[in-house]
Formats: structure tokens, C-alpha cells, sequence
């Protein structure tokens, strides 16, 4: 079987995934040993549902975040959106917690990334490009 041809004129977009996975691993942990304690139990049961059902993809066009119960919410944001990037460490600096401050004034929460410092320097690199390439005579 051959895989159909793209039709004549249609642009093909490549697009490369830098990260894919879930939550940080020493988040859970952390929590289910907090869960220990009666304090502690919601923020346990918090840790489980995003290690179940929380998924990042940052690709060199966009960030997907797929979460929600039974990860049925799928939020896509393009670097052009996005305004600012504020991150803050957690577990010793091991994995942190980012938001993404879009250019209408929406914030997108992403907790527990892994490689986090990494993954910042990415989108900040994504989004000057992006800036960069647009035209001066365009609004922001």
C-alpha cells in the first residue's frame, strides 16, 4: 500500500517534538509521602491524577497540554500567543511549575515539568524567533 501523495501546492509543515512525557516522577513521590499524613492526602490524590492523566508536548510549532479527568482537555497554545514565561522550582529544583502568560491575558498553568529550566530556555528561544520574524508593520 503507498501512502497518498500531498496534493499540487499544498505546504507540508515540519514540526519536531523537543519534549513528551508526563508530569515529574519525584512529584508523585514526594506527595505520596506527604499522603502519609492527614494534611497531606489531598495533595496526594492531586500528584495521582496529574501521573495518570497529565501529558506535555512542546514541539518546535506549539505546547500541547492534555490533563483534565481521564485527560479528555487538550490545550494547543502557538509561541506566537504567548507573552511572557514564568517558571518556579519545586522538589529542590529537580522538577517546577511554569506558566505561560498569553498575549490576550489567559494564563496557562503547567505543573510538576520535568527538566523545567530546559524546557523555559526552549520557549523563550521559540517565541523571540517567532517575534523576530514577524513583520514590524503587525500589532501586537
Amino acid at each position: 500500500m503507498s501512502t497518498p501523495s500531498p496534493q499540487p501546492g499544498a505546504a507540508t509543515i515540519q514540526e519536531t517534538v523537543f519534549y513528551e512525557g508526563g508530569p515529574a516522577k519525584g512529584d508523585l513521590i514526594v506527595n505520596l509521602f506527604f499522603g502519609l499524613t492527614l494534611i497531606g492526602i489531598p495533595f496526594a490524590v492531586g500528584a495521582i491524577v496529574r501521573a495518570l492523566w497529565l501529558r506535555f508536548r512542546i514541539t518546535s510549532r506549539r505546547i500541547e497540554v492534555n490533563g483534565g479527568w481521564l485527560g479528555r482537555d487538550r490545550t494547543q497554545v502557538v509561541y506566537s500567543q504567548i507573552r511572557e514565561v514564568r517558571s518556579v522550582p519545586r522538589g529542590f529544583g529537580a522538577w517546577g511549575d511554569m506558566v505561560l502568560v498569553l498575549s490576550d491575558g489567559a494564563k496557562l498553568e503547567m505543573r510538576s515539568v520535568p527538566r523545567f529550566r530546559e524546557l523555559e530556555t526552549y520557549i523563550e528561544e521559540r517565541r523571540a524567533a517567532g517575534q523576530a520574524a514577524k513583520p514590524k508593520g503587525m500589532a501586537a
